[in-house]
């Protein structure tokens, strides 16, 4: 046998094929020519047999995306996980009474179909990639494989065996024969040739990365390609042959998942308990270090990709894209003269010009680490930006050139306080005109800052986050650790101080949807304008801001008004626009930019400013006939 399947369970999105599978399939296809490599991409299996309205939203949720497969893996404690559903899951029809137990049904069939499918006996190794959200579902289909094919060797990898993780799945679960600690690529070839070329047994078997019974390794023992250069393009053929035999009505178009880098290198050490990097991420514990190919590279994987697979829509996959040269990159990749629609991550303190060429690319949407809208808070959380530069991203992203914005606000950071609220309620009132953050409680991630580092931020009593007793049973929970964990310290209280920002951006969120929706559904140019734009006539400009209930406001800033307020246009201190306009001195331009403020047209952080208006949309004529 010289056959390796790859598995990836639900609930990865269904519209992209696994980037883990298909990097680790072409590594592995490069480097040992003789190994066939099945990549199975079972979510997309599951995604068409539910219907993907009914995946797509459970996808979304971490939690609700554990609960079924729970069900399923402990059938005796249905109740119980289904009363956490029932708490959990927002929409009303789906908290009906037999809805978890239907769906959970059709779940068992449609697995039972999907294992039996395969020809399991050509196999001598399963590998299963562990992601957010897919670890009951893996450990299911893992159970239900070996109870079939009990001499098939079983291998975990990914973010959810990081560290202890892993370890502790192997040593409650048997049917687990070994775990990959950090990057895939190499322990992976290491384990195929002891297996196949050396004939190891299991249990003789040391390879650096790679964790068996009888060789639990180090936390930090991880084994990963030095130049991510020489890796070769991912292989997704067989996510896409998939797609093709599911029928016209259940067809696509998918994305097409990419790398540019791993790890983060705003973590400035390979080691993970130094303090550095985000308190509360815990994205990039299986590698060491950063990592970035480089632009010809890059350059030659989006060619490569999008002709093989004949679409033009791209994740980039990235925790962070690269510091440097990034618009130079986009400058690149917009000469390829392709009808790109793609989507990244970068931080908040990006500059105008490389949005500008991130949006000249095609880069339809950012997904931003704002987190914060106090810069004590930010402050606390090390994102090593400000308020200020939060509000100049999301300013920025109201330009219709440039990428839309997607960010979430962190609430409940453990040690937040009144003044970190309040801060957060001052800077949201000027935040109103902008696309709404996604409000999310603090959630404690294993190998945090914050979770190496509890004291610091007066928390403690550190545990498996108390959900996953709904979903395992007690002894379970007892030997292993998992990704999500829970605390104590002012959890009752952080809840209590935040409550108003949540209702704020609730507020925010209503505002903003009704300001870019047309009153009776047709096309209105409503939709296409920003909240608060500007039309420039070069020696004035006519700021227009929209307000609820179809009123308008109007200013004109004429001479050298304008001119101060086109020069705020990126965040300026104080010192630098009264050297701009040296014939005024700071009597006249302290009154006049406070007037701007007090008049939420221009957002002030100490002796910073940002003027809030962007380029108005032209409008767009509806054709006749």
């Amino acid at each position: 046998m010289n056959r390796l399947a790859l598995v990836s369970t639900p609930w990865p999105l269904f519209n992209r094929p696994s980037v883990q599978l298909g990097a680790l399939k072409a590594f592995v296809r490069h480097r040992m020519p003789g190994i066939g490599v099945d990549a199975h991409h079972f979510y997309l299996s599951i995604a068409a047999g539910l219907g993907y309205d009914l995946y797509g939203p459970i996808s979304e949720r971490t939690w609700l995306s554990e609960a079924p497969f729970a069900a399923l893996l402990y059938p005796e404690r249905f109740n119980k996980v289904a009363g956490f559903w029932n708490r959990k899951i927002g929409i009303a029809g789906w908290r009906s009474k037999g809805f978890l137990e239907d769906m959970c049904s059709k779940l068992d069939y449609l697995s039972e179909l999907i294992v039996d499918r395969v020809d399991w006996t050509i196999y001598f190794l399963a590998g299963f990639s562990i992601c957010f959200g897919q670890l009951t579902s893996t450990l299911y289909f893992v159970r239900k494989i070996k109870e079939k094919f009990p001499d098939l060797k079983i291998l975990l990898g990914g973010t959810a065996c990081a560290g202890d993780l892993g370890p502790g799945l192997q040593r409650f679960f048997p049917e687990i024969d070994f775990i990959i600690r950090g990057e895939g690529e190499l322990p992976l070839v290491g384990l195929i040739e002891a297996l196949v070329q050396d004939k190891m047994r299991p249990e003789e078997i040391e390879v650096p990365g790679l964790i068996t019974a009888n060789t639990p390794g180090s936390e930090k023992s991880v084994n990963q390609v030095r130049n991510i250069d020489n890796l070769p393009v991912p292989m997704y053929d067989d996510y896409f042959k998939h797609l093709g035999v599911l029928g016209p009505e259940m067809t696509f178009m998918p994305r097409i998942p990419m790398e540019i880098s791993r790890g983060c290198w705003w973590r400035k050490s390979s080691n993970i308990d130094s303090g550095s990097g985000c308190a509360f991420c815990n994205l990039n514990l299986q590698w060491q270090g950063y990592r970035a190919k480089s632009r010809d590279r890059i350059i030659h994987e989006i060619t490569e990709l999008i002709n093989r697979h004949r679409t033009l829509s791209i994740s980039f996959m990235d925790n962070l894209l690269p510091a440097e040269h990034l618009d130079q990159l986009f400058e690149h990749i917009a000469m390829l003269e392709k009808d790109l629609e793609m989507f990244c991550e970068i931080r908040a303190n990006t500059p105008h010009r490389v949005l500008e060429a991130m949006g000249k690319a095609g880069v339809k949407t950012v997904q931003v680490g704002i987190e914060a809208l106090s810069t004590s808070l930010l402050k606390k959380i090390n994102k090593g930006t400000t308020a200020m530069d939060n509000m100049e991203i999301m300013k920025h992203c109201e330009t219709h050139l440039l990428p839309d914005l997607e960010a979430n606000l962190i609430m409940s950071f453990p040690s937040s306080d009144a003044e970190d609220v309040k801060e957060t309620l001052s800077v949201l009132e000027f935040a109103f005109p902008f696309r709404p953050l996604k409000g999310i409680d603090f959630w404690l991630g294993y190998g945090s800052n914050v979770w190496h580092n509890p004291k610091a931020y007066g928390i403690s009593r550190l545990k498996n986050h108390p959900y996953y007793s709904h979903l395992f049973p007690k002894e379970v929970l007892r030997d292993i650790k998992l990704m999500l964990q829970g605390y104590e310290g002012g959890v009752r209280e952080q809840n209590r101080l935040w409550r108003p920002v949540r209702e704020k951006l609730e507020e925010w969120r209503k505002t903003y949807t009704e300001l870019h929706s047309p009153e009776d559904g047709s096309f209105d140019n409503r939709a296409c304008e920003p909240v608060i734009s500007y039309q420039d006539a070069g020696d004035f400009i006519i700021i227009r801001e929209r307000l609820r209930g179809n009123r308008n406001m109007t200013h004109r800033l004429i001479g050298i008004s304008r001119e101060i307020y086109l020069f705020c246009e990126t965040q300026r201190d104080l010192a630098s626009i009264i050297s701009r306009f040296p014939g005024l001195g700071e009597k006249k331009i302290v009154p006049f930019l406070r007037m701007m403020v007090d008049k939420k047209l221009v957002f002030n952080e100490k002796d910073r400013y940002l003027s809030l208006a962007v380029p108005g949309v032209r409008r767009v004529k509806e054709r006749s006939g």
